[in-house]
């Protein structure tokens, strides 16, 4: 009885699924109306400058990492999904998951971009004061040790 209580218990993870899915579309639609409205106040002010260009395009990379962050929420959701309830999921091959560290290398990969996509929002951002060399080390050296860990691991396989 014990065992078979356990083997059902794994579809208490649907409820992290259904969390992780909730945040997904909540990111991906919040984003999709932050660039409608970005879009909107830009043709609506009919203002065009070179400084202008820059604080759109930092706007818009922005909503980019929104974007990002909402598919890292995806793949969490798709990955637990197909570890715990079942993989019979019509996914393209690069995002089938068949292990716990299928879906952390996936994971990683995501964050590898987040990360740079952050510093390059910093840089564009940049007002010439702020000191952009600590935060552009701390942001490399997590990129190194991510990228070294995604390195190991494949190439233990």
């Amino acid at each position: 009885m014990l065992s078979k209580t356990l083997g059902a218990s794994r579809f208490l993870i649907v409820l992290a699924v259904l969390g992780s899915l909730i945040a997904a579309t909540t990111l991906l639609i919040y984003g999709l109306l932050e660039a409608a409205q970005l879009v909107w106040v830009t043709i609506e002010s009919g203002e065009v400058s070179r400084k202008g260009a820059k604080a759109l395009a930092l706007e818009f990379i922005e909503i980019v990492d929104l974007f990002l962050l909402g598919t890292v929420f995806y793949i969490i959701a798709l990955g637990l999904y197909e570890l715990f309830i079942s993989s019979d999921i019509n996914v393209p091959g690069w995002l089938s998951i068949k292990t716990l560290d299928d879906l952390k290398n996936k994971l990683i990969a995501v964050v590898i971009v987040v990360l740079g996509v952050l510093f390059l929002g910093q840089v564009v951002g940049w007002n010439g004061e702020t000191d952009l060399l600590g935060y552009g080390v701390a942001c490399a050296l997590v990129i190194a040790a991510l990228t070294y860990f995604l390195s190991t691991k494949t190439g233990s396989k």
